[in-house]
């Protein structure tokens, strides 16, 4: 690809890659410029395009560029080895060229990153946007909280559709059910501009049930600007996953905000399902955290969900329980060292610290009625 190239403009391709990690490095000590100019304007607009563009589209572009690059990797490496096999007295040189090129690749898909999405890993929290004081948690204060979602997971349970195995019946296409999460987001920005916007509709996966072997049930990509999700999982569970992915593609990166802007955003829209989607995201949040702290209280609050909340985690359980294995554990290995690059070092465990964005929700309008 860049055999042509002459040697001094190769090597200022390759600084690609330490100038991505530096404007990393760099721009995290200013996060309120990085709201300012990069996320609410420089990279907000690129998404917005983007996804506009993109989302003319009936099918995720992302998921066949990604099968497109899968061929192209397989192309590449077929020539490679007919190349290496054909020139045995350059093998050395040949290696060396294909390694730089390779690097060269990489280094300027790591700056367009970047540059397009991944400086809002250093713009504000959204706890500084919603002035939510994130403190010292009491074991007190996060039993009153699982308390409080158990209540509320089986009040709007009781009375929604069920299938012939007693688990929550989603009646609406995916396409009604992304339809309603933009609206949802709509109610949300009258009070966090920050979540405004026009932006592509989230899109359907086609290899859902392969993406489900590797544990993830949404991906976003900043290069087109789609929020994907995997509809394969529950079917209930897809509003807070789709709102979870929208949340990326507004322009918020870490995992945990994600995941309470996907509550608070479920919790905006007169819809019970969605209510009920993203109060089942923050409850089972919330007992994985009192289950570490008091496993006996976690479990008598377990005992307390009404039968059909029962069912539907029960569901869920036995749905993920089928697709772990080796693939999944790798997936799982790769996303955490992502995240981990990205300054979350929880890694995956920052999935679950939205728990600490509850409680300080909690402690601000001693409610999680509606989620604002």
């Amino acid at each position: 690809m860049f055999g042509r190239l002459k040697i001094p403009l190769k090597i200022t391709l390759l600084f690609s890659g330490p100038l991505a990690y530096f404007l990393g490095q760099y721009t995290a000590f200013y996060p309120e410029q990085v709201e300012r100019y990069y996320a609410l304007g420089f990279a907000q607009k690129v998404t917005r395009y983007l996804s506009l563009a993109t989302g003319v589209l009936p099918f995720s572009l992302a998921e066949l560029l990604v099968c497109l690059l899968i061929l192209g990797v397989l192309g590449g490496l077929a020539w490679s080895v007919s190349l290496l096999i054909r020139n045995r007295s350059g093998l050395l040189s040949c290696l060396k060229n294909l390694l730089f090129n390779l690097i060269i690749v990489c280094s300027l898909v790591y700056l367009s990153f970047q540059l397009i999405w991944g400086l809002n890993y250093n713009r504000l929290s959204f706890a500084e946007i919603a002035d939510l004081e994130l403190t010292e948690v009491s074991e007190k204060e996060l039993m009153l909280l699982c308390t409080e979602l158990v209540e509320k997971a089986n009040g709007l349970r009781d009375g929604l559709p069920e299938d012939q195995a007693g688990i929550l019946k989603i009646e609406e296409g995916f396409a009604e059910l992304r339809e309603k999460a933009r609206q949802a987001f709509l109610l949300a920005s009258s009070d966090y501009h920050q979540l405004s916007g026009n932006y592509g509709l989230a899109k359907p996966v086609s290899f859902s049930r392969l993406m489900s072997y590797t544990g993830i049930t949404g991906i976003y990509i900043p290069f087109t600007g789609e929020a994907n999700v995997n509809i394969d999982i529950p079917a209930y569970t897809l509003p807070a996953t789709i709102c979870h992915e929208m949340a990326h593609q507004r322009g918020f990166a870490r995992e945990d905000e994600c995941n309470y802007i996907a509550w608070l955003v479920c919790n905006s829209i007169e819809d019970r399902v969605f209510q009920y989607s993203g109060t089942i995201l923050a409850l089972n949040h919330s007992l994985n955290a009192l289950w570490r702290v008091n496993p006996q209280n976690a479990a008598q609050l377990r005992d307390g969900l009404g039968a059909g909340v029962k069912r539907d985690l029960a569901y869920l359980t036995q749905y993920w329980s089928k697709y772990e294995g080796k693939i999944e554990q790798i997936a799982s290995d790769i996303n955490d060292s992502y995240l981990k690059s990205n300054r979350q070092q929880d890694g995956i465990q920052s999935y679950g610290r939205m728990v600490a964005l509850l409680l300080a929700e909690q402690k601000k309008y001693r409610s999680l009625s509606t989620g604002s």
